[in-house]
This record gives structure tokens, C-alpha cells and sequence, in this order.
């Protein structure tokens, strides 16, 4: 895409609209066709959650989708949010967040929750550095067996994070305060492809080490490319 500022983030009201964001979603997702349903997105957005679409023109490129959680907390949850292949790695997924934020502080929401793979570290570092989201759960195979082309033969351990919307990201950790790190694969995609039992080593390797941090009251302070998650003493 030449123009981003072209991009368009808006509601998503027809049918017509919530069935290409459900196509939009298994295409990301390599062909899970039970990810996000046309009926529970059109439930969603009928009933005051947010779930938009990102148009290069007409053309849906991107979908994202959140719902609130317990009054009192002010919070919401985001479920999912995705963009096309051909469109990702220029800074449209950053556009959905902030569009997410800026909607969410509307309407009174302090924070947005959401879960990613520890092993993925894009994501780590998006969510971590870029925005500035803390880990708040390790999540042991949360969500079962999933059959789509990201997932498929993996168990699904994730990591609950929290945003934090009015407050600015916290620094990375200065080395004297990292008590332990977590070091995980540069391309865990390209290993679960190539060498699905090393694929399955990392997880149980990240997920033994990280029960075992938390367990020990250490939190994750940040993340660094080339020694992920840095573990630090839990202030306060």
C-alpha cells in the first residue's frame, strides 16, 4: 500500500460487512472457519461491543473485535484482530490499536485486555514495547485444540496482557533490576513448519519457565529481542 493515511477504520452495521470480516479472519488465520462467526460478530456489534473493519478503498483489509468486560472493572476485551497478509508489517495493525484505544476511551474504558502466544515474538514486541501492555497471566493451553493453519498441533498457551490507556509505556527495565530472563525462538512459525517436535520443546520449555517465575512473585518488565522476557521483583 503506498498511502496508509487511505486507510479508513470504521463500524462494521450490514451483514454483507460482518461475513467478509469472518472471511478476512480465517484467511489470517490459515482457514479456521470457527475463529469468529458471522452471527456472534453481527451479536457483538448489535449489541454496543466494538467490531470495525479497516477499507483500503471498499476493500476490507483488516477486522478487529472486542467486547466489554464487568462494569466495575472498565475494561474491555479484544478477541481478536487481524490483517490481511499482503497488508501486515506496514503499521496497519497499530492503527487498529489505536482506533481500539481511542474508542474504548470514549466510552469510559480505562484499560484493554487481550491474549497472544508467548512464543510469537512480533507480538511480544508489539504489544510489550510498541504499546506498552503488561503481562498480567501465563495461560496454560487456553483455549484447547484449534484447528486452523496457526495453531493446528500445538497446545494453546497464551498470555493475558493489559493496556493501560492513559498511561505512557513503562521503559525497559535497566539490566541491574532483570533478575531472569525467558528467551524464545526469533520464528517459532517457521519451526512449527519445519520441526514440529522442536516446535513443541519451546513450548513446554517457556511454559515450565515462566509457571515457575510468576510462581516465585516476579513479573515480566519487559521484552528484548535478543533475550526475551525480562523478569523483574514486583514493585510495591
Amino acid at each position: 500500500m503506498e498511502d496508509e493515511d487511505e486507510v479508513a477504520i470504521r463500524s462494521l452495521h450490514t451483514l454483507e460487512e460482518v461475513f467478509t470480516a469472518s472471511e478476512l479472519f480465517s484467511a489470517v488465520w490459515h482457514g479456521d472457519r470457527s475463529g469468529m462467526a458471522p452471527n456472534l460478530l453481527r451479536a457483538l456489534a448489535h449489541s454496543g461491543n466494538y467490531v470495525v473493519g479497516m477499507f483500503a478503498g471498499e476493500h476490507m483489509v483488516g477486522a478487529s473485535a472486542a467486547f466489554f468486560a464487568e462494569p466495575a472493572a472498565r475494561s474491555m476485551h479484544s478477541h481478536i484482530t487481524g490483517v490481511l497478509p499482503e497488508y501486515q508489517s506496514q503499521g496497519l495493525g497499530r492503527r487498529l490499536k489505536q482506533h481500539q484505544r481511542e474508542w474504548a476511551l470514549e466510552r469510559g474504558v480505562g484499560h484493554i485486555t487481550w491474549t497472544f502466544d508467548p512464543l510469537v515474538a512480533r507480538n511480544a514486541h508489539f504489544n510489550l514495547n510498541v504499546l506498552g501492555a503488561r503481562v498480567t497471566e501465563y495461560l496454560v493451553n487456553q483455549y484447547g485444540a484449534m484447528d486452523d493453519g496457526v495453531n493446528r498441533g500445538d497446545q494453546t498457551d497464551r498470555l493475558m496482557v493489559s493496556w493501560a490507556l492513559a498511561a505512557p509505556p513503562a521503559p525497559m527495565p535497566p539490566d541491574e533490576k532483570v533478575v531472569a530472563s525467558v528467551e524464545i525462538p526469533t520464528d517459532i512459525s517457521a519451526i512449527r513448519r519445519d520441526d514440529p517436535a522442536d516446535a513443541t520443546a519451546w513450548r513446554l520449555r517457556v511454559r515450565r519457565q515462566f509457571v515457575d517465575l510468576l510462581e516465585k512473585g516476579l513479573v515480566v518488565g519487559g521484552f528484548d529481542d535478543a533475550r526475551g522476557y525480562l523478569f523483574v521483583e514486583a514493585s510495591g
